[in-house]
């Protein structure tokens, strides 16, 4: 019987172990195989295989039963899911239930996940900008949290080394506060963007760029994309669909593939990750805690390192719940951090306007992508009673065609120009800081479907938040006005925090281990072959889309994991 056990740990013991399956789980598969790490892949939701395991990509609008909308009684079971714009008929079916992983909300925090192989990399919104030292450096000079362990330098050949692999439309804009990256060609501004971009330059002394989005489409498809199987982007804005060319970056469709080719990947979906195993003779983890999603079957799985890429909040979640005689408060927290220092982004205002001009154009065809204002607030020094800033994207399009015809005439109205203006809508995303009072815990006695406790958030907006907010308001509505817009307006949103999927912190960055729980190559300061380098490790929020960042940190965490190994240091 012995024998028995000793070929049974064998069988479930792996170089690496990869918690997740998203945007960051999947570039550390990537990176780990591709070194020549044996690695196990854990996703505690279902297989989804690129293009078979896409429902509805090539669904047509009247094939939906509801015409693409949710039915009430789906949006009365799921009163915190279908808040999400993407809780549609043709993608709900990516999008975790409220039923299905409950939680407790000490305040309003609406959870949006997507548990499946591919995670929420099937669903994110694509825009992909690089930080910037003004981002890095930010906590260091206004002295709220804590400084970062690393500075663009650090990270800047790791943003190219991932932008070639995944596909990247840019333009080269040369700005300070936005580096520049290794661009496809980009998508191109409408007439009434670009008027807008042309006139703040003018209006503002070029100290408020407008630029075209920064996304991750192939445009432009590149010897790299092809040996992926991937395609051009066809601009069909069905994306979160699941996109069967591989035109957007998704794990489905290029990193967890690419791993799997080297045959040096095993993926066991359906796998819940309970707790990360501690050993305390070797004072280091040595695996993980599995429950089977379908049976609750428990299973050890055991590694030399560990990679816990489960999306931030969950990622807190399982080092809150991996609790030994040396760490009571959970793996590596000797700082008593973790879970603390929550951040997300302010995506609460929106600007509307109109403009009465370029009758003799219209727009033709989809893009997937809009302009973006970087942020100009707080870049360069401290200029308002707010700390940080906030960035922007927007598009415009044309109003006021008939669309009461059918047919020919309907075509030529719709691609008419004579009739109407234009209507240009703003979203802001602004920076939330870290506090010490924005937190997730376990609670003591409620657990969920698996015996794992369930997660308590603590997570609000604060007064910082919304004076940016009312400077938003205040700052765009002058910039349209200024370039000839009426019609201005405002609006708050008054979303939830969580509910636009960019949740950091909690498992944050830093040089001292008494106030953070990573070093700077993402290692647990008192664990260091435990890496956490999805959402959690982030020390600040920036104006930027997180992802880009996120697939940077891993490359470079996995690379240094493997010298770490081969030296014998991990």
């Amino acid at each position: 019987m012995p024998y028995f056990n000793i070929d049974a740990v064998k069988g479930q013991t792996y170089d690496a172990i990869v918690v997740g399956t998203g945007i960051s789980g999947g570039w550390a598969a990537k990176e780990l195989t591709e070194k020549g790490l044996k690695t196990l892949m854990l996703e505690r939701g279902k297989d989804v295989r690129h293009i078979k395991d896409y429902p509805t990509a090539w669904m047509q609008p009247w094939e939906f039963e509801h015409l693409g909308q949710p039915s009430l009684e789906i949006r009365q079971q799921n009163p915190i899911a279908s808040k999400h714009y993407i809780f549609k008929e043709d993608a709900m079916h990516f999008v975790v239930k409220d039923a299905e992983h409950p939680y407790v909300q000490d305040k309003p925090f609406d959870w949006m996940r997507g548990y499946q192989v591919g995670g929420r990399s099937l669903l994110w919104a694509r825009q992909t900008q690089r930080w910037s030292d003004y981002d890095f450096e930010g906590p260091a000079r206004d002295g709220f949290a804590i400084d970062w362990p690393i500075r663009y330098a650090d990270i800047a050949p790791w943003y190219s080394y991932v932008e070639k692999f995944a596909g990247i439309s840019g333009n080269k804009d040369g700005l300070a506060q936005l580096p520049d990256g290794e661009f496809l060609t980009p998508h191109e501004m409408t007439c009434v963007e670009k008027h807008f971009s042309e006139q703040t330059a003018k209006n503002y002394q070029n100290t408020r760029p407008i630029i075209i989005g920064r996304a991750a489409h192939i445009t432009d498809p590149q010897p790299i994309h092809t040996e992926q199987g991937r395609a051009k982007c066809q601009h069909r804005t069905m994306c979160q669909r699941g996109c069967p060319y591989g035109g957007y970056f998704s794990s489905n469709a290029s990193t967890i593939p690419w791993a799997e080719r080297t045959g040096n990947l095993t993926m066991k979906p359906h796998s819940v990750v309970h707790s990360i195993i501690y050993d305390e003779k070797k004072q280091k983890a040595t695996g993980v805690r599995v429950v089977d999603a379908l049976t609750k079957e428990v299973t050890e799985y055991y590694a030399r390192i560990i990679f816990v890429n489960a999306s931030a909040i969950n990622s807190n979640l399982i080092l809150l719940n991996s609790r030994s005689s040396r760490f009571p408060d959970g793996l590596g927290n000797d700082s008593g951090v973790l879970g603390k220092y929550i951040g997300f982004h302010n995506y609460r205002g929106r600007v509307s306007a109109d403009y009465d001009g370029f009758h003799e154009f219209t727009v033709d065809g989809r893009r997937p992508n809009g302009a973006y204002i970087p942020r100009f607030r707080n870049v360069f020094k401290q200029e308002t009673d707010f700390l940080r800033g906030y960035a922007a994207s927007f598009s415009a399009s044309k109003m006021g065609n008939d669309t009461s015809e059918i047919g020919t005439a309907l075509k030529e109205s719709l691609f008419g120009t004579e009739n109407g203006g234009w209507n240009l809508g703003i979203q802001m995303m602004g920076e939330t800081i870290p506090k010490e009072n924005n937190f997730v815990s376990l609670d003591s006695q409620l657990k969920d479907a698996w015996g794992i406790p369930q997660l308590r958030m603590h997570v609000a907006f604060d007064d910082n938040d919304m004076k940016m907010v009312r400077d938003f308001y205040t700052e765009l509505s002058e910039m349209l006005s200024k370039a000839g817009f009426t019609n201005i307006k405002t609006a708050d949103t008054k979303r939830n925090p969580g509910s636009e999927n960019h949740e950091m912190g909690g498992i944050r960055m830093g040089n001292d281990p008494k106030t953070s729980m990573l070093n700077k190559w993402n290692q647990l300061h008192h664990c260091k072959n435990v890496l956490v380098t999805d959402g959690g490790c982030m020390t600040s929020t920036s104006t930027q889309n997180p992802s880009l960042t996120y697939m940077a940190l891993t490359a470079r965490a996995a690379n240094h994991a493997v010298e770490e190994m081969k030296k014998g240091n991990i």
